[in-house]
């Protein structure tokens, strides 16, 4: 069931049109980050850093793993599907360098720990966002 649940999520994201970025990065204010480059959002969200050049933390957060805005998020900034992100995280995780991003429940929860939590950084979907937030990072269509 889950395996046909994913692969259903896959097909969906593989349809949808690259142009289609309906979704924004968005910090907390309070964490001083106004702009972030689609490098800073990779290296973040690869677990390849988390200190900014600002000397800001940054704690990503992640959609779940069966969400549609997960694998479009990873296919529109590094051009990876969910299996080969999960791959890269399990390799990651198994040699001890670094752990994977925050899992949120939903958009609403992501964007709950944004507010909650000055450092995190959410992709959430662009019309959920509101004047709480700083979007710091939308991919160019």
């Amino acid at each position: 069931m889950k395996t046909a649940h994913a692969l259903l999520i896959l097909l969906l994201a593989a349809a949808w049109p690259a142009a289609a970025a309906d979704w924004v990065v968005v910090a907390n204010p309070k964490a001083g980050i106004t702009r972030l480059s689609q490098d800073e959002v990779t290296n973040i969200y690869l677990g390849r850093y988390r200190r900014l050049a600002s000397g800001a933390t940054a704690e990503p957060i992640d959609q779940p793993a069966d969400s549609a805005l997960k694998a479009r998020f990873y296919r529109q900034l590094v051009d990876k599907n969910l299996a080969e992100i999960n791959a890269y995280w399990s390799r990651l995780v198994f040699s001890g360098k670094t752990r994977p991003p925050r899992i949120a429940g939903s958009n609403e929860d992501a964007l709950q720990i944004v507010l909650l939590h000055p450092d995190a950084l959410a992709y959430v979907d662009k019309a959920r966002v509101d004047s709480r937030f700083v979007v710091v990072f939308e991919i160019a269509e």
